[in-house]
This record gives structure tokens, C-alpha cells and sequence, in this order.
């Protein structure tokens, strides 16, 4: 596989609507000209998804707008249980109207379906969540949200990825590793989200057109190690024509270390993906290879027959070494990360 690394400022898509100069970036150096999008506009796909964790529990928010349909969405975990909480908010024909921001580097983005409400804040380097979700829990609790996100690193992992489709597009930033201090409340039950809990803050910033019927694969895990050394990962495949770069990156104290290929060794039983079981990760260079531990399977079906996401969202302990750009080997045991197995119809 290639690996074009693009470091001056590029226009994201030409007059036809397709990427201008497919690679990755370590910096947002792409500009999204949405203007240029050929494709009906029912078929861009844009969200922002924000996963806040640390080994005791974690929230994930989203705010999508998916041309023909729109979502809130929110997730909370307890690790000690384990057990998790999954819930959507959907809405029909957003088509543009939630304003999501061009660019990750700032801007706002707030909605409002019946009484769900999310506002991401994006100014002056911090980044603010907030919301509620009422009759959230089980037992009908709402849940509140606020976290405050920070240091934000100097690199990350940004892709512009073309499809072998005409007109089609994946255009994806992911920020590992930021310092998160805030906390969620299901009910009466408030969960810290607290700087002394090591809790760090990862950004998706997706945008794009994407084909009908895609599975993908997304991993992803941010730390602090016992050195202290802010440690994480993006690996993942599926998301259309990677033949210029993948999105395989390991972040080091805020800097981005590329990979080639990454491959997912997901077990199956009787012909069926056993994803509870320990799955393992190996890269065609040697330099990425990771045992897990599943904990948690979000699986959490959005499923209206012509627009479907199935998502295996599994949570879990990574053990293994990642090899950086100048030879340096990082060994990490027992660290929490999760991986996933998703397949759309969008």
C-alpha cells in the first residue's frame, strides 16, 4: 500500500466532486469544500462522534446528519458491571439543516429533537459537550452530560479517501488522547469523568458520500501509561479506495506515527463472528500486533430495513507492542481500547 502524506493546504474535492489528491495528513491541512459535492445531497453522510472514557466508565455522543435521516445518540458504560446503555434519537430529512461545522478545527453544532438535546462546543482550544437525553436509562432515568475537553495534540490522523464509486467520498479526522474533565448523571448516579481518573476524550469527525451497502472496521484506544506517556491508536479498513494510505496511525505524546496495513482477526463459531472471544491484530510490517480481551459488545442495531446501521462495538484490554517511526517499541498489557465490525445501509 502507498502512504502519500499530504502537508501543504489541499482543496478536499475537484469541480466533479471527487477527491483531488487522495492521502493522510498528521495535521488538517485538507479543506472541505462542500460546495463541490456533485452527489444528491441526500447521500453526504457528516458527524461529529466524541468518545469520553476512562477504566471505569465511558460516555459517546454523537451528532449526525445523514442527508435523509438524522440521529442523536448517546452511550454509557460501567465498566466494573460490565454493562452498557445505548439509546437514538431520529429524525427525518436534516439535509444540511444542522449546520455541522466545514472544519474540526472549530465551530458549534447544536440540536434539538423532542426533548434530546446536544450542543458540541468547539472554540478557543477547548471543546465543551453538553446535553440531556430524558428516560434515558432503564428504569426511565435521564441522563446529563457536561465534559470539557483539552489539550488537544499537536498531531492525529486525517485521511481523504476516494471511493471507486464516482462522486463518492470519505473525508475523516480522529483526535486521540485529549484531557477530558466532566462527568454524565443516569438518574441519581453520577459518573466522574475526571482528570485524576486519567480520562481522555477521542474525536470522529466524519464526512462524506458514501456507498449504500459498506461494512467497516475501527479500532481505537487512548491511555495514560505508568511512564506518564499519553499513548494511543487508530487503525481500521473499509471506508472505500485506501490504495493511496490507510488510516493506521499510533499517537506518542501528541505525535502521529504512520502504519501500513492493519488486519483484524475477529474469532468465528459455527460460521458466525464470535466477537466476545479474544480477537488478535497484526500489521504487514511487524509493527502493530495487539491481543484482546472483549468486555463489552455494544450492539446496538438502528435498523429501519432501507437505512441500517449494525454496529459491534467491542469494548476491551489491548496487550501487545506498537513500533514507532524511529524504531521505538511501546509494550502496553491490559489497557482499555475498543474495536469494532459495522455494517450500513445508509
Amino acid at each position: 500500500m502507498k502512504q502519500r502524506e499530504i502537508t501543504e493546504p489541499t482543496r478536499l474535492l475537484d469541480e466533479k466532486g471527487n477527491i483531488e489528491t487522495a492521502g493522510y495528513a498528521k495535521k488538517m491541512v485538507y479543506q472541505y469544500n462542500r460546495e463541490n459535492i456533485t452527489a444528491n445531497k441526500a447521500r453526504l453522510k457528516e458527524w461529529d462522534y466524541y468518545y469520553v472514557g476512562n477504566d471505569d466508565c465511558a460516555l459517546c455522543l454523537t451528532i449526525a446528519d445523514m442527508g435523509y435521516i438524522g440521529a442523536l445518540s448517546a452511550t454509557v458504560m460501567d465498566f466494573s458491571g460490565p454493562w452498557q446503555i445505548t439509546k437514538s434519537a431520529p429524525f427525518l430529512f436534516p439535509m444540511g439543516k444542522m449546520k455541522l461545522p466545514l472544519t474540526s478545527v472549530s465551530g458549534d453544532v447544536a440540536w434539538k429533537t423532542g426533548k434530546v438535546e446536544m450542543t458540541f462546543e468547539n472554540a478557543n482550544g477547548k471543546r465543551r459537550l453538553y446535553g440531556t437525553y430524558p428516560k434515558f436509562g432503564d428504569n426511565k432515568e435521564d441522563l446529563v452530560f457536561d465534559v470539557t475537553l483539552t489539550d488537544e495534540p499537536e498531531e492525529s490522523m486525517v485521511i481523504a479517501t476516494p471511493f471507486k464509486e464516482d462522486k463518492h467520498f470519505y473525508f475523516n479526522q480522529k483526535i486521540n488522547c485529549m484531557t477530558a474533565d466532566g462527568y454524565f448523571k443516569l438518574g441519581d448516579k453520577e459518573y466522574s469523568l475526571r482528570p485524576d481518573k486519567k480520562t481522555l476524550g477521542t474525536l470522529d469527525w466524519g464526512r462524506g458520500v458514501w456507498t449504500y451497502d459498506n461494512t467497516w472496521y475501527w479500532g481505537s484506544l487512548q491511555a495514560i501509561l505508568p511512564s506518564g506517556d499519553k499513548f494511543g491508536f487508530n487503525i481500521g479498513y473499509g471506508f472505500g479506495n485506501n490504495d493511496q494510505a490507510s488510516e493506521n496511525m499510533v499517537f506518542f505524546n501528541g505525535k502521529s506515527h504512520k502504519l501500513d496495513e492493519v488486519t483484524f482477526n475477529i474469532p468465528q463459531k459455527d460460521g458466525e463472528y464470535d466477537y466476545m472471544s479474544d480477537w488478535t491484530f497484526t500489521s504487514n510490517d511487524g509493527r502493530f500486533e495487539m491481543d484482546f480481551h472483549p468486555v463489552i459488545d455494544r450492539y446496538a442495531p438502528f435498523d429501519l430495513k432501507f437505512f441500517a446501521m449494525i454496529p459491534h462495538q467491542v469494548f476491551g484490554k489491548f496487550s501487545g507492542k506498537a513500533t514507532l517511526e524511529d524504531g521505538t517499541v511501546i509494550e502496553i498489557k491490559d489497557v482499555l481500547g475498543f474495536a469494532e465490525r459495522v455494517h450500513n445501509k445508509w
